[in-house]
């Protein structure tokens, strides 16, 4: 098989995976949504990364949809984000949920680290992004600029720039680098649109923090897969800062499976004493792989792609890899993992299947049916 072809079938493959995990509302799943681990829900930042690879590939009808259904989200719950720009939330439960049911857009009222700020910034980022391009259109409506406008507003209400969050993986508060820069590049994208006001304050505020808290994702890691992030998509760092992460990163973090999150993670850790044994994230390779290719060096890029690609299953791309294993685990397909692997795909063989798709750098208008 040639390369065209092989990469065009693996296009296809994963890109019809990755679409069979949206619901009617616009929504995606986690994961399979008959998973039995909860992955059927919505989460905003999965939602985020699932649609940058029908983004790259320039389906703004299924971006359009899934921002339409995340909008609709806050509008119904309109009256809790204008509580916490009131009065700056103390509890998790007073923060905007990170996880919501697909269909109904309710929030999920169980204990869960729901402070995830960077969610909010991805949100924000890529409502910039989109229409600042003048891609595709998100903003099609005066409730969805007021509702933007709000989660400005919530951020400053929370102080993000110094806010004890959960972070991308859901878990221990402290102020996160990847949370902090994510809510710098959401800032700044919406800035740029002339319907929505950011005090630049708000911005130079989380700017000082990121450069404050870099190289280390926060007080307790030194480095993160999360860290990632601020290189791409949100382009926060310098390429100095960019560099210290991905020697940390691949020195610290890259196994034969996938990347670790942080060191010592329990997260599917098979050691009891939660010790040398942590779980290997797929999607840590494709990552890897978009960022080596948008800095100029597609050897490796390759390379980490083709070491994705031989992980592939029948079901898809898993969330992860158990330590030292080849057993992954029950969340695959992830859709996190699906789309950065078709972005991957794209990003590092434009030259086999450009003309089939279209890229959002190239074509900026909405493709017409």
């Amino acid at each position: 098989m040639d390369a065209k072809l092989n990469y065009q079938e693996l296009m296809d493959q994963h890109l019809k995976i990755l679409s069979d995990l949206q619901y009617a509302s616009g929504l995606f799943a986690a994961s399979s949504k008959e998973v039995s681990t909860g992955y059927d829900k919505s989460w905003l930042r999965d939602n985020f990364y699932e649609c940058l690879a029908f983004e790259v590939l320039g389906d703004w009808d299924t971006v359009e949809k899934t921002y339409d259904a995340v909008l609709s989200i806050f509008l119904k719950h309109e009256s809790k984000i204008d509580w916490a720009i009131a009065n700056k939330p103390s509890y998790r439960h007073e923060y905007i949920h990170a996880r919501f049911h697909p269909e109904t857009f309710e929030e999920f009222w169980e204990e869960w680290g729901n402070k995830q700020n960077d969610s909010i910034g991805a949100i924000l980022y890529q409502i910039g992004e989109i229409e600042s391009r003048k891609a595709g259109s998100i903003l099609e409506s005066d409730d969805h600029i007021r509702i933007t406008e709000k989660l400005v507003r919530y951020l400053a209400s929370i102080e993000y720039w110094h806010d004890r969050d959960s972070g991308m993986w859901e878990e221990n508060e402290e102020v996160h680098a990847s949370s902090v820069g994510a809510c710098v590049a959401g800032l700044k994208s919406v800035a740029r649109l002339k319907q929505i006001e950011v005090d630049p304050e708000l911005i130079s505020k989380g700017e000082d923090a990121l450069n404050t808290l870099l190289p280390r994702e926060s007080q307790g890691k030194f480095v993160d897969l999360a860290q990632l992030s601020l290189i791409y998509p949100y382009n926060v760092v310098t390429k100095e800062q960019a560099d210290q992460i991905l020697e940390h990163l691949e020195y610290h973090l890259l196994r034969e499976r996938g990347v670790i999150r942080y060191k010592n993670d329990y997260y599917y850790n098979r050691n009891q004493d939660g010790y040398s044994e942590e779980a290997e994230w797929t999607f840590g390779l494709a990552w890897l792989a978009i960022i080596h290719e948008q800095r100029g060096d597609h050897e490796k890029a390759q390379q980490f792609l083709d070491t994705l690609t031989a992980l592939d299953t029948e079901r898809g791309i898993p969330e992860l890899y158990f330590s030292n294993s080849p057993e992954y685990n029950e969340n695959t397909p992830l859709g996190w993992s699906e789309s950065l692997f078709i972005v991957a795909l794209y990003r590092v063989n434009k030259m086999f299947i450009e003309g089939r798709h279209a890229d959002p750098s190239v074509h900026s208008k909405k493709p017409t049916s």
